[in-house]
């Protein structure tokens, strides 16, 4: 039987506690997991600690380098990784490789940022006592960061916290999602050929309750983490005194005028809603149509869903496959069926076989329903009508999430109107909300979380200004 060890302060060990490991669609036997306990966390720590000093005395361009080997190792094994995405989450293969080509551009940009300055020279002399004095500011590495990441992208939100901390010179420890820990795994042996100093990273599958301590240790600096608002928000109140960082979920929408290309947002609406069988956070969950399109835009969006591609994630052709789990399937069916029990109407699909859910479409969604207000993160779309447009402006605002929207017009004062009332980190205007490139400062409002993802971004809240102030003689 294979063995998978963890990566503890930059070295294989293999644990007593072990996990098996199955892929998601096939149940196929990935081999057995090792597990990190409190011991192996302390370890982790403790090496993340001794390794500050190096890490932050590494060179602009000792951490490119480093980057840069993590980048062309990637290129080198594109589809073992992506095969191994697919085999643990699902994710269908043809995405599963996108997943990596934005991996390898995620760590590229973090190169890149290496060479950009971290600060400033600002003056001083603004008062007569003051004459001739200047400031010089830059940024330095706060310490350590935990990470802790989610199932569905299990390479490019990884890279998303551990690039910009190698970039900054700051020891990382990465918790992986428990149902996609070999992609992890197998992205901390690119990290060992870095040549970062010893200690300076830990990959460590362990149980939630293990994770919490090292949310709570006062020697970790930074949290950042990606999955639900409801543990989001709990880690927030274990650490008030560090820097976190949570990319949570949302209900994302999409507004449609009359003006705009319908075929075109038809076809970016379908494929927002359910590619990854809708296990994105900013997938398309609501859609808000104009009344003077809404039956031909309705129309075309069915018509196109009846023609995805569904099933075995390993076909080309599927870009819907299945979801994570069983029980998350069940959740997605009762959803649906308790939006059916409050007058909704489904238009196509509702039907689940284990855990494949059909892409499914909904209308006359009751707004307290959960398939309307909360993240359904399945292949389940909820559409709706309306005749103003700061009306379906409000709509869209009504939820709890404030994460991205899309707006689909040709009109430039509703475009402008649409980025100065959504409340929500990024508008796009002609797009889906699912649209994301990764050097964007991504992230959202009220209970989509706090702060942004991005490389430059995240290397802001990984590092701390500091001033020096020089007098001259």
């Amino acid at each position: 039987m294979t063995t998978h060890p963890l990566w503890l302060a930059g070295t294989r060990v293999t644990t007593e506690s072990t996990f098996q490991h199955r892929g998601a669609y096939d149940k196929q036997d990935l081999g057995a997991v090792s597990l990190a306990d409190r011991r192996e966390v302390a370890a982790a720590i403790s090496g993340a600690w001794h390794a500050r000093p190096k890490m932050a005395a590494m060179s602009s361009g000792a951490r490119e380098a480093a980057l840069l080997t993590m980048v062309e190792e990637m290129r080198a094994r594109t589809e073992e990784f992506a095969h191994m995405i697919t085999a643990e989450t699902g994710k269908p293969i043809s995405l599963a490789r996108g997943e990596v080509t934005r991996t390898i551009n995620t760590l590229s940009i973090c190169a890149e940022e290496t060479k950009r300055s971290l600060g400033e020279v600002i003056p001083l002399d603004t008062t007569p006592a003051s004459e001739g004095r200047y400031g010089i500011v830059r940024r330095f590495p706060k310490g350590i960061v935990v990470a802790i990441t989610p199932f569905n992208f299990p390479l490019n939100l990884v890279a998303h916290k551990i690039g910009p901390a190698i970039a900054a010179g700051c020891p990382i420890i990465l918790k992986p999602a428990p149902q996609a820990p070999l992609t992890s795994l197998m992205l901390g042996a690119l990290m060992s050929k870095a040549n970062l100093p010893e200690g300076a990273f830990s990959v460590l599958p362990c149980e939630n309750d293990v994770a919490q301590h090292l949310a709570t240790d006062e020697r970790v600096a930074v949290i950042s983490f990606t999955g639900s608002d409801s543990v989001g928000w709990h880690l927030r109140e274990l650490a008030p005194r560090k820097t976190v960082l949570l990319e949570l979920g949302g209900n994302a929408a999409v507004i449609v005028e009359p003006d705009c290309d319908i075929e075109s947002a038809a076809q970016r609406i379908v494929t927002g809603a359910f590619a990854h069988a809708g296990q994105v956070c900013i997938k398309v969950q609501r859609v808000f149509a104009h009344d003077d399109i809404a039956p031909q835009l309705l129309k075309r969006i069915i018509d196109l869903t009846e023609t995805i591609g569904i099933g075995d994630p390993t076909h080309e052709e599927v870009i819907c496959g299945p979801l994570i789990s069983e029980q998350a399937a069940v959740r997605v069916e009762a959803w649906v069926n308790e939006a059916r029990a409050q007058g909704a109407n489904v238009l196509c699909g509702g039907e689940r076989d284990g855990q494949f859910y059909r892409p499914t479409w909904l209308t006359d969604v009751a707004e307290e329903a959960k398939v309307c207000c909360e993240e359904v993160f399945g292949p389940v779309g909820v559409f709706f009508r309306y005749h103003d447009f700061e009306a379906a402006i409000h709509a869209v605002n009504s939820s709890q999430y404030g994460l991205q929207c899309g707006v689909f017009t040709g009109s430039l004062p509703k475009a402008s109107l649409a980025f100065e009332m959504l409340e929500v980190g990024a508008v796009m205007i002609n797009d889906i909300p699912t649209y994301r490139v990764d050097h964007m400062p991504y992230g959202g409002v009220k209970a989509s979380g706090l702060g942004r993802e991005g490389p430059k971004y995240v290397i802001e809240e990984y590092t701390e200004p500091r001033l020096l102030a020089v007098k001259p003689r």
